[in-house]
């Protein structure tokens, strides 16, 4: 019996090219000083193209966190203390990334249809908390959920189970009654290790195929997901 959901945030309930993309190009150049060529040296090791604003399915910035992307530029930038740097990093994300949030069309009706049912929604992101409480919020998403984590809550990050565990103590259900739903190994990773249901989606940037071996589920996005919760709940 499925009692709670939680969600990963980009690429599963947001549109992560479309709001991603544009911001990431402004956080670089601010990184750079708005210098161009460091701008898109930055942009290298990232798996990210400055002129087309995409990302390479095997980029960092999808499912890793800020403090990868500083250990990957904190050479580059000349700077030391890469806890400082992975501050900044979530600080512009969160500037730039508020004006461009594009959810996924089936996300509200699929979210309403879920609360309808007495579920407990949860959104676990390698985003910081702030970032994910605040494109919720700017996506009118934000009353959905009872419970946001981010790499910066202090339950660790995917692909380790602590978010989904985290979620589960929370909502007071066992881990094998909640289902992690996301669009990436490291969701699918989390929810195996924390004993929960494994719903893939293939909205983001990873394949079908990538994702299959590694989900219970999977399904093309989320909005075909109130159907399969009622199938499994019987």
């Amino acid at each position: 019996m499925i009692r709670a959901v939680l969600f990963d945030k980009d690429g599963t309930l947001i549109d992560f090219e479309r709001t991603y993309g544009p911001a990431t190009a402004q956080v670089m150049l601010a990184l750079a000083g708005n210098d161009a060529g460091l701008a898109a040296r930055l942009a290298e090791p990232v798996g990210f193209n400055m002129e087309t604003c995409s990302f390479n399915p095997a980029s960092v910035i999808i499912a890793g966190t800020a403090r990868d992307m500083a250990h990957s530029w904190a050479g580059m930038l000349g700077e030391s203390d890469t806890e400082t740097l992975t501050a900044r990093i979530d600080a512009l994300y969160l500037d730039y990334s508020r004006t461009s949030v594009v959810l996924f069309a089936e996300t509200v009706p699929a979210l309403s249809n879920l609360k309808e049912r007495s579920l407990s929604l949860g959104i676990a992101t390698n985003d910081s908390e702030a970032g994910a409480r605040d494109h919720a919020e700017q996506a009118g998403i934000h009353h959905f959920f009872e419970f946001f984590a981010g790499h910066d809550s202090g339950h660790g990050y995917k692909p380790g189970p602590g978010m989904v565990l985290a979620f589960a103590e929370a909502m007071g259900f066992d881990p094998a009654e909640v289902a992690m739903v996301g669009d990436s190994l490291h969701d699918l990773e989390a929810a195996r290790a924390a004993g929960a249901v494994r719903i893939g989606v293939a909205s983001g940037l990873a394949r079908a195929e990538e994702l299959q071996p590694a989900s219970d589920h999977l399904l093309e996005g989320i909005g075909a997901l109130p159907a399969l919760i009622a199938e499994l709940n019987g």
